[in-house]
């Protein structure tokens, strides 16, 4: 396969009248619109697409992962979400670890099985339906569309096939190997090769018939624990079976007459909410589009956001988190005064980061107005590569953001959730209380601590700059980066940021990497937007505008992905 990945196609934004989806593999994205044209809605086709992305894309998601989404309700404007994301064993203690000869400075490796969290997305699948659905199409008919792709096999796109050999790759450096359900002739499947996954068939279609006992009990739920088991887990089948999705009411803030909804805690979704209030103190549209003010700017803020995230995040049922004092303007304010300059980059900022993650967003918005904004994930790559036995999917990794240090906010605790880095997003108009809130998009942009990022650059290039969905996912972007080992901030710039931004920024002290270009541009993660009406166009008077209601969206370049609309 030829190394390089570049971007020599354009795609105009996907227009449409009825509903539209857009997810990061053309046959999900199909499965998806399938469902709206039986009948189904937003949240049954988000479903759908979730399913077929655990078919097609493994190396980023599956059921042994977790999930998140936010669901808007066409009919009375109520935003609600559900938290799909597991705890730890309860055995898990710290002082099990440390028993273990485990210790902050020396942690289980990433894909250890003692870093398997209780998978919560088939939970969150089967809760989408049942909460948001429309009840026309039944659980099973929402994954018949997955299922046949499993059964029948599907080709291999060809960022997929990157990705799945690199972390086939990553497992082998650790010594383990991925099993044999995922592999084709124990190698990776290269682009265009057809895969097949009857084991995951089987699978999904007990999942489809009996609901989230066949996955949390009998035979699912016990080859997990006997794979978690032979490698040195504690999980149970006491932990699987007494998961459950939390009901959730996602935390928000404006912005210039728009407001921007995010998961609440455990998820990082308040980083993205502190960084745009951050942001909302500078005049970026004055500064230029990715300008070296600009970046300086939005570097600094994503630096003071996310260390803030770090340091009060984490589950809500363990840990105290100061939500509105984080999210208070005046807070925010004096942050931004004080500590951002125009020329230096701040010092002694030491957020304890995370590694990089692959993970899988979409959305869709359907004919009735209903909006579902979802995010899946297995965390790195295959999380820590253990499959059940003849299950088809592999087992996240997530606990690998536990921290082993004795009172930090993030300490791992016997049934907790983990600080958890994927987030899915709404934006409504700024309502009153007497006014339903107006649906504008539902967007998201996968990739560790870049989704608070991506999130907000991918939204001000539409709101300040008046990108199209398209254009606002092609631009390119910026990724700020915290090295544990070295101490030190890095800024990533990718390929079509001009050579003097890079310059003037190592005048001003930050330590740049420029041009990221290929497949390393997987770093500035993988994008979806669907915007109902053109109001990011300030080139046309929304007044003079006909009434009839137009569904916008864009796919990210950096993915095989694409938007569908009828």
């Amino acid at each position: 396969m030829n190394p390089d990945l570049t971007f020599s196609s354009r795609r105009s934004p996907v227009v449409c009248l009825r509903g539209c989806v857009a997810s990061s593999q053309p046959l999900a994205s199909t499965v998806g619109l399938d469902v709206l044209k039986r009948g189904g809605n937003a949240a049954d086709a988000a479903v759908a697409i979730a399913a077929a992305l655990a078919v097609t894309e493994p190396c980023s998601t599956g059921p042994g992962g977790d999930a998140f989404c936010l669901f808007y309700n066409g009919n009375t404007g109520e935003i609600r979400g559900l938290n799909g994301s597991g705890r730890s064993p309860r055995a898990q203690t710290l002082e099990f670890l440390e028993g273990r000869g485990y210790s902050a400075e020396a942690p289980p490796s990433p894909f250890h099985a003692l870093n398997v969290t209780v998978p919560g997305a088939p939970a969150c699948w089967w809760d989408t339906v049942q909460l948001f659905g429309s009840r026309k199409l039944s659980f099973q008919e929402v994954l018949s569309g997955a299922v046949e792709l499993a059964e029948v096999g599907f080709p291999v796109a060809r960022v997929t096939a990157h990705h799945w050999a690199k972390w086939v790759a990553a497992l082998k450096e650790d010594g383990k190997e991925l099993g044999g359900d995922l592999l084709i002739d124990n190698h990776a499947p290269e682009c265009g090769q057809v895969f097949r996954n009857q084991a995951l068939a089987q699978t999904l279609k007990e999942l489809g018939e009996r609901g989230k006992p066949a996955f949390y009990q009998g035979r699912v739920g016990q080859a997990i624990v006997d794979v978690i088991g032979r490698h040195g887990g504690v999980m149970t089948l006491d932990d699987l079976s007494s998961h459950d999705s939390e009901v959730i009411v996602p935390a928000s803030t404006e912005y210039k007459g728009v407001c921007l909804w995010e998961p609440p805690p455990n998820s990082q979704g308040l980083a993205a909410l502190l960084l745009l209030n951050i942001l909302d103190n500078f005049p970026l549209k004055a500064m230029g589009h990715n300008s070296p003010d600009y970046v300086h700017v939005l570097v600094e803020s994503v630096r003071l956001a996310l260390t803030d995230a770090l340091r009060y995040l984490g589950d809500p049922d363990h840990v105290t988190i100061p939500v509105e004092t984080l999210l208070d303007k005046s807070y925010i304010l004096d942050i931004a005064q004080q500590t951002i300059g125009p020329l230096g980059a701040m010092e002694g900022l030491e957020p304890g980061l995370m590694p990089g993650s692959d993970t899988v967003y979409f959305c869709v918005i359907d004919s009735e107005g209903n909006a579902c904004s979802f995010v899946n994930s297995t965390y790195m790559g295959f999380g820590t590569g253990l499959i059940p036995k003849d299950c088809g999917f592999s087992l996240q990794n997530r606990g690998a953001n536990f921290s082993l240090r004795r009172g930090h906010v993030n300490c791992v605790a016997g049934g907790k959730r983990p600080y958890h880095t994927i987030i899915a997003a709404l934006l409504t108009a700024s309502a009153t209380e007497s006014q339903k809130p107006q649906l504008l998009a539902a967007l998201g942009v996968m990739g560790a601590l870049m989704q608070t990022q991506g999130h907000v650059q991918v939204l001000l290039n539409m709101l300040e700059f008046g990108m199209n969905p398209q254009q606002a996912l092609d631009a390119p972007r910026v990724n700020v980066e915290y090295d544990q080992k070295t101490d030190e901030w890095s800024v990533h710039l990718e390929e079509g940021v001009d050579q003097e931004v890079a310059e003037e920024l190592k005048r001003r002290g930050q330590k740049v990497n420029w041009p990221v270009t290929g497949h390393r541009r997987s770093q500035f993660g993988r994008g979806q937007i669907i915007t109902v009406g053109d109001w990011w166009d300030p080139s046309v008077n929304q007044g003079d505008r006909p009434t009839t209601r137009l569904l916008w969206a864009g796919s990210d370049p950096r993915s095989d992905g694409c938007a569908q609309g009828y």
